[in-house]
């Protein structure tokens, strides 16, 4: 008969694995019991340690919502997201560069006419950004669905506002790629922003002096049949916080200059209202397959 202490324990509770019928599920938990328990080990955890992690927890899944994943925010926070991310996308052949899908990502953005101001009513300065899809050689590729999110002039997601619920969606909206591969919109120049610090995650950031900013950024994800879906984010050169990331999902190649311009046209040949900013990126897609992720919280919703 095993003896369940620190030296019998793991052993046995990798044993009560050992019918699983998935050989990956047996794996995954039989690395992930290992793990937790030499983590017990190493740091001698106590009662109380292990009490508040509990509570930790489960005060994460009370804060998730319908707009809110906590969980997801938590996983990024702790480099989980981007590490995920790195161990799936380790060859790129000259791919643009992938990073993390954050937690305000809803899914099945609105489809919009090019050239659309997807910020209409929110004030900011103003952006024209203007892009193309192809594939690793430089061939366009067309008719692919973009999904582009960010947040406002005061670093809010439309989803974190009261007001989305009855008002809809804001900086947020799904371009389809032209004949050459090309889509264009307008915006507001997004700014850096704080994660949300209300809820157990800003707890521990702001507890372990960690600042909670993120550098200003536009989400893309970019789904082209018999291409890798892309999941990256566009940084803004010179944000100061492009080198402390919360989430640490900046990489250089994902960072753009964006020029100030003072054209009476913007690239689409519509008059500009005054000033603005011009943002140019191409994205290169990987030959593979593979589906676009849907939201986490309607996944949990439907189940």
């Amino acid at each position: 008969m095993p003896q369940f202490n620190d030296t019998e324990l793991t052993a046995a509770v990798i044993r009560s694995f050992e019918k699983t019928p998935d050989p990956r599920v047996k794996f995954l938990m039989e690395e992930l019991v290992k793990s937790l328990h030499d983590f017990v080990r190493k740091t001698d955890l106590t009662f109380d340690e292990w009490g508040y992690a509990i509570e930790f927890l489960t005060r994460t899944g009370q804060k998730c919502t319908s707009s809110r994943q906590e969980f997801i925010l938590l996983s990024d926070v702790l480099g989980v997201s981007m590490l995920v991310d790195a161990v799936n996308h380790r060859e790129r052949d000259g791919a643009t560069e992938t990073t993390v899908l954050g937690p305000f990502y809803v899914g099945e953005h609105k489809p919009m006419p090019h050239g659309a101001d997807i910020s209409a009513d929110l004030p900011g300065e103003r952006m024209f950004v203007k892009s193309r899809v192809t594939d690793l050689n430089g061939k366009p590729l067309a008719n692919v669905p973009v999904d582009v999110w960010h947040a406002d002039d005061d670093g809010f997601y439309d989803s974190q506002k009261p007001s989305y619920e009855t008002q809809g969606p804001s900086s947020r909206a799904r371009f389809v790629t032209d004949a050459d591969g090309q889509f264009f919109f307008r915006t507001i120049l997004p700014c850096s922003y704080p994660i949300p610090t209300d809820g157990p995650v800003g707890e521990m950031i702001l507890q372990t002096r960690r600042h909670p900013m993120r550098p200003a950024h536009v989400h893309f994800l970019v789904n082209a049949p018999g291409y890798e879906p892309l999941i990256t984010h566009v940084f803004i050169e010179g944000d100061k916080y492009l080198d402390s990331d919360v989430v640490f999902g900046v990489k250089n190649d994902l960072i753009c200059k964006i020029e100030k311009r003072n054209d009476p046209l913007m690239p689409d040949g519509k008059p500009a209202t005054g000033p603005w900013h011009l943002m140019t990126y191409d994205f290169r897609l990987k030959p593979g397959v593979g589906t676009a992720p849907k939201p986490m919280m309607a996944e949990i919703e439907a189940a």
